[in-house]
């Protein structure tokens, strides 16, 4: 069976000349995935070339991160890479408290209402703030943005890939 990756961030640019790197995180969990001695998977897209690589160091940086690898000392060593991907294998992914989702989880799922109307399918997720927005498609008409909060997602079943919602007054 192929592995299955999840993607954590893509490697965007070279920053300095010792070797960091910009990324551009991809992540829920950016604090983990870049800790020093996380061992990520350097992923070049057209080729699926890929390899291990370990965080020696990394810092937020105007929304990225600059990360820097073991063994990678100069800009030569990393130029290279601009524009792979920095994958985990699904094996690796965080333990997630109860009621918490993956995005991979979430995207693709059908949303019904309580009243058994269907709504679309969920296309994004969006993270403006206090809560996150789950933007659903429908199959003809304007998308809708569901607030992920306790009075409208009733019921999220990851099995069969449905999201029951209480639609509130004004939210359509």
């Amino acid at each position: 069976m192929m592995e299955q990756w999840l993607s954590v961030g893509k490697l965007v640019n070279t920053h300095g000349i010792r070797g960091e790197v910009k990324i551009v995180s991809q992540t829920d969990f950016p604090e983990e995935r870049f800790a020093p001695k996380a061992v990520l998977t350097l992923l070049e897209p057209e080729s699926k070339q890929r390899f291990e690589v370990e965080v020696q160091t990394a810092r937020l940086h105007k929304n990225m991160y600059i990360v820097k690898f073991k063994g990678f000392d100069n800009i030569n060593e990393v130029e290279k890479y601009k524009g792979w991907e920095l994958k985990v294998s699904k094996d690796d992914l965080v333990p997630l408290e109860e009621g918490e989702y993956y995005h991979h989880q979430i995207i693709g799922c059908a949303v019904v209402t309580d009243e058994g109307a269907e709504l679309g399918v969920i296309s994004e997720i969006l993270s403006p703030g206090a809560n996150d927005v789950w933007v659903v498609k429908p199959k003809k008409g304007k998308e809708v943005l569901i607030p992920v909060i306790d009075d409208v997602v009733l019921d999220v079943n990851i099995a069969s890939k449905t999201v029951k919602v209480h639609l509130m007054e004004g939210l359509i």
